[in-house]
């Protein structure tokens, strides 16, 4: 008898040994079978909040289009990631796109599944019925010269008499895309997660002025609940073209009465180079996070996903929650006279005590002779 408890111990613990506390990207049933191993360690409230991470870096952290080629491709990105390191990419791309979630809040997502749509249930809170989708545009960001240097876009969803449908606690994959002429120009993508949704901002610099048509564009803007996809397409919205940016820089002609060029010209752009290291610049933004001087760090970045101040320093949402960082490296990718990238590995804590290992890597633009940070990827 003892014989057979003994042989009962050691399968349980031969069983038990062979869960997994990392994800194993090499196949979605290992990749959905590491995921469950991860899952089921964790607290009931903790499952909930992991759920709704992976739903983030699967909507907004991988670059692919439906859903085999995004689970494929979240599968790679966070092969031998533990669940830590998972939450603070999702926390991280979470705050680049502006969306209001953070790993250490409430559940707000809803039950999140991303191996697969879950029958809808009555307590389902993305199973919204609606009869359409409006969308509201009003210019914004108005300057005294120029005009309105952007456009915010609003998509609601109504029922059939055209009235807002009242939610909350939702989490709609919601998509705006921007055509001229039937060419696609831009596109982004963002959680509805009640409607009082604030919904996307175009800015008008950002656009390519030689692909914009007559001055108008076309707005489509996407929903998916849990039953239905919603679809509007708002045609022939005018843009302020004197706020544009336009595709090439006047030629400047040189003669005995100019004065030579700076010794730090760029010929072929016409532009400044930089002066410093890209390095530097990605080394300066990091001590300044840990320091918590965010508006010197915000002062060193020119990223259209982080936009304002206040959304870059949001204590819930944005890199107002850092409370430190401990840098182990810093190396550059590559280096151009427009361009760079550097990656850098550190041990960032938040203001719970929470420390998470990270490796970005930051794309960098040359503004007027100084590296700006215009991009932030966690690897």
């Amino acid at each position: 008898m003892r014989k057979y408890v003994l042989l009962f111990a050691l399968s349980l613990f031969v069983f038990t040994g062979c869960k997994k506390d990392a994800v194993d990207g090499t196949s979605m049933q290992a990749f959905q079978s590491s995921i469950n191993d991860m899952a089921s360690s964790l607290s009931t409230l903790q499952q909930i909040k992991f759920n709704e991470a992976l739903y983030i870096l699967k909507t907004f952290g991988v670059d692919a289009e439906g859903d085999i080629q995004e689970l494929n491709a979240l599968a790679k990105l966070l092969e031998g990631k533990k669940v830590p390191e998972i939450f603070a990419m999702a926390d991280a791309v979470a705050a680049e796109n502006g969306i209001d979630w953070t790993s250490t809040g409430p559940p707000s997502l809803g039950e999140m599944n991303i191996f697969g749509n879950v029958a809808a249930m009555e307590s389902d809170p993305n199973d919204i019925v609606a009869e359409g989708l409006s969308i509201t545009t009003r210019p914004v960001d108005v300057d005294t010269i120029l005009g309105p240097k952007a456009l915010q876009v609003i998509p609601r969803l109504v029922d059939n008499a055209g009235k807002n449908i009242d939610f909350s606690g939702a989490a709609l994959e919601t998509i705006m895309e921007v055509y001229s002429s039937g060419n696609l120009v831009s596109s982004s993508k963002n959680l509805m997660q009640n409607n009082n949704f604030t919904g996307f901002t175009i800015r008008f610099p950002n656009l390519p002025s030689d692909k914009i048509n007559d001055g108008r564009i076309d707005i489509t803007v996407t929903v998916k609940t849990t039953r239905k996809t919603y679809k509007m397409t708002k045609v022939g919205v005018p843009v302020n073209q004197k706020a544009m940016t336009q595709p090439s820089q006047p030629v400047i002609v040189q003669d005995s009465l100019s004065p030579p060029p700076s010794e730090n010209m760029d010929p072929l752009t016409n532009g400044t180079l930089p002066a410093t290291d890209p390095k530097n610049t990605v080394q300066k933004f990091l001590n300044n996070l840990s320091s918590q001087n965010l508006r010197a760090a915000f002062d060193v970045s020119d990223n259209p996903n982080w936009g304002s101040y206040e959304k870059f320093s949001n204590p819930t949402s944005g890199f107002g929650s850092v409370k430190s960082l401990s840098v182990k490296n810093i190396t550059s990718a590559s280096t151009t006279d427009t361009n760079a990238s550097v990656n850098a590995t550190y041990d960032v804590t938040d203001k719970s005590g929470n420390t998470s290992a990270v490796n970005v890597t930051f794309g960098l633009k040359n503004v007027n002779g100084e590296w700006k940070i215009s991009n932030y990827k966690i690897n």
